[in-house]
């Protein structure tokens, strides 16, 4: 698979409201923002979480921020410190908030500050089952998703788990956001296809920034 070289030529695309898709809103930042991944990386692991009934998510990932999210049998739940090394997360890079500041105003979400960040990894045959996220104080408060890597299949559901999904394709440099009256839409991920890309070779990066508390 080759990378997308006429990503700068995609445009935007509405999701519903208050919520879209900003084509290659990262792009000229892309690779310091995979810099910080890996500097954070080197001493937090990826690590695959499990669900409450035990099955072993496919996404491997670790947090960074004030906040970080968490699963395992006790739930999904949020907290301040590392489970697997006992310290507190990363703190959010400034060069991660202002990204997400700027993604969200470009929404018409202004003053959005998050307090966690998602860094999750995708291989070849990873998925994301439709979800909602549940786990936020304020169930309005946009979320800000950033595609590096290899391409994505951004399912876009409805109000119901059944209700037919829409497909995306997301590419390196796109920044998904959505929040308001569009918050609590079911979304997932498709099974991530092989490939190669120049920035991070056969894997996706995603970095889903949520205000939790």
């Amino acid at each position: 698979m080759l990378p997308d070289l006429f990503a700068d030529e995609r445009r935007d695309a509405t999701l519903g409201p208050d919520a879209g898709i900003l084509g290659g809103f990262a792009l000229d930042i892309a690779d310091a923002l995979i810099a910080e991944i890996r500097r954070m990386n080197a001493d937090t692991p990826f690590r695959h979480m499990e669900t409450r009934g035990g099955r072993r998510l496919s996404v491997a990932m670790f947090n960074c921020g004030a906040l970080g999210w968490i699963s395992d049998q006790s739930g999904y739940r949020y907290t301040a410190i590392d489970p697997e090394t006992d310290a507190p997360w990363p703190a959010l890079p400034p060069l991660f908030r202002d990204l997400a500041g700027r993604a969200a105003a470009a929404l018409g979400f202004d003053g959005f500050v998050p307090d966690a960040c998602l860094v999750n990894r995708y291989q070849p045959g990873t998925r994301l089952s439709l979800h909602q996220d549940m786990d936020e104080r304020d169930k309005t408060a946009p979320i800000v998703s950033v595609s590096l890597g290899l391409p994505a299949t951004f399912l876009w559901g409805g109000f119901q788990r059944g209700d037919r999904a829409a497909r995306h394709r997301l590419v390196h440099g796109d920044v998904t956001v959505w929040g308001g009256r569009s918050r609590m839409i079911f979304h997932g991920i498709d099974a991530l296809k092989d490939g190669f890309h120049p920035a991070t070779g056969a894997l996706r990066y995603n970095l889903t920034f949520r205000k939790a508390r």
